[in-house]
């Protein structure tokens, strides 16, 4: 048996899946975010262990035997959190998470300064960690001064699981700390941010054992003494593995709170003018493009609890075949942009609103205008030199056949549908953990997931939607200056 975790912002999933792939059990334990200024985001990493040793609970309450036949645990986690240890390995802080922007201005001078581009290929951006830690040098001196050690979310919890401190490629890709080219992590980077080697875990493959668990752990539930824990993955990367995506030309995209278009890539290509981000995979000399927006089913729900709908009931409305666009546009920005805009500022709206729209109308506008925005994601993927002809579709969104159709159209992209299952982070962790046991080969991580149903352009009306979209593009620049 093979046990994934995966730690989320929401929440903590942990799966149990046997040696044949197939998911045992599973359990869910729900995280509180605390917002105590405006850009805020934090969470006590306190409750992480909490939750996933509720988890633990809740498994061997159900499962006892399945937890002791448990070979290796495989990590995934909400990347980008900042996690800052005293010389006890006790948090000084709550950790400050990806979503939070309190750092914007150290953020900035960071981007600017000569080696981060270059070295992490990569913007920095307000969410990942480099500037947190800039941030906390400026103006928490005396907690700054404290700091031993600084981990990523799934990197505490392994700390607890086995009393080391270890982080993956992937994750660490995140931090803009490390030479993503290389894969190791930049002095050069880190003392920009008054830190050193020495603040940081040691660096593993995603799919290598990086220790057992500890005592303390197998006295209190059960688990094998010889149980390993993988390196793992953040969050996305642990996706990509649980979709098979792996090889060049390899995508997924992601319909969930934020949206997501995951490419696996061969080679080391960063466009960070572009803002994609290149990361590292999850497999060794492999790397990932993403192109990130930051509300997909976020603004459609946003959008049903205006109208007191259910999301589901108002794309259900629009039945399966997709119908030409209207003349209102909408944009997806209620929280800003990442890719390719790399706006924290700019915010939605509808225009061309006229008599006739009534809500069927504006929620066509609604599902078009996230469309558009992850189309402003293909572009820049294909910028940075990454060509997709297919995408596995995933996340809540991925259940309306009309949405998929509607992207498909869109993206000019053939769209999967993956027979009903789990593709995400914990069963791509759990995934990894099994290469790690086995120490077998790493082509199990390229197994995608049989395809329910395939969705292709509609071709009649492809010229329609590409002149809204010219529309749409030469909109933004009146709605940035708003």
């Amino acid at each position: 048996m093979y046990l994934g975790i995966d730690l989320g912002t929401s929440g903590v999933k942990v799966v149990i899946m046997s040696e044949s792939q197939q998911i045992i059990a599973s359990t869910n334990q729900s995280l509180s975010v605390s917002r105590p200024s405006s850009g805020w985001s934090e969470q006590d990493p306190q409750s992480w262990i909490l939750a996933t040793a509720a988890a633990f609970d809740d498994l061997v309450a159900s499962h006892p035997e399945a937890i002791k036949q448990v070979r290796a645990i495989g990590l995934s986690g909400q990347m980008h959190g900042a996690t800052m240890l005293d010389s006890t390995d006790t948090p000084i802080a709550p950790c400050i998470l990806w979503n939070d922007t309190r750092s914007h201005e150290e953020a900035a001078r960071l981007d600017a300064t000569p080696g981060f581009r270059e070295l992490t290929g990569n913007i920095v951006f307000p969410g990942f960690t480099a500037p947190k830690l800039a941030w906390m040098q400026a103006n928490k001196p005396e907690l700054f001064d404290q700091i031993k050690k600084v981990l990523l979310p799934k990197d505490y919890l392994r700390l607890w699981l086995t009393g080391d401190y270890v982080s993956d490629y992937s994750d660490s890709a995140g931090t803009s700390w490390m030479d993503v080219g290389k894969r190791e992590w930049s002095s050069d980077l880190l003392a920009a941010t008054g830190l050193d080697k020495s603040h940081m875990p040691a660096l593993a493959e995603s799919t290598e054992s990086t220790g057992t668990i500890r005592k303390e752990l197998v006295e209190r539930w059960g688990f094998s003494a010889e149980t390993i824990v993988a390196g793992g993955a953040g969050d996305n990367a642990a996706s990509a593995i649980a979709t098979g995506i792996v090889g060049e030309g390899d995508a997924f995209i992601s319909l969930g709170t934020s949206g997501v278009i995951y490419a696996a890539i061969d080679s080391y290509r960063p466009l960070p003018e572009s803002a994609v981000h290149t990361f590292c995979h999850s497999t060794a000399n492999h790397w990932c493009h993403m192109a990130v927006i930051l509300a997909a089913t976020d603004a459609l729900n946003w959008y049903a609890k205006l109208v007191g709908s259910g999301a589901a009931d108002l794309t259900r409305a629009l039945g399966d075949e997709v119908t030409a666009p209207g003349s209102a546009l909408f944009f997806p920005y209620l929280g800003g942009e990442r890719t390719p805009h790399n706006d924290a500022n700019i915010r939605g709206g509808f225009i061309g609103l006229s008599h006739p729209d009534d809500q069927v109308a504006l929620t066509r506008a609604v599902l078009e205008g996230i469309s558009y925005a992850f189309k402003d994601g293909i572009k820049a993927l294909e910028a940075a030199g990454t060509s997709l002809s297919r995408l596995i579709a995933v996340g809540g969104g991925s259940s309306s056949d009309y949405w998929l159709s509607l992207l498909a159209t869109i993206l000019d992209k053939q769209i999967d549908r993956p027979t009903a299952g789990d593709f995400g982070g914990a069963f791509g962790a759990a995934r990894m953990g099994l290469v790690a046991d086995q120490k077998g080969d790493p082509s199990v991580l390229c197994t995608m997931p049989t395809i329910e149903k395939s969705f292709y352009p509609n071709k009649a009306l492809q010229d329609s939607f590409e002149n809204v979209y010219a529309r749409y593009a030469a909109a933004y620049s009146s709605l940035k200056d708003l």
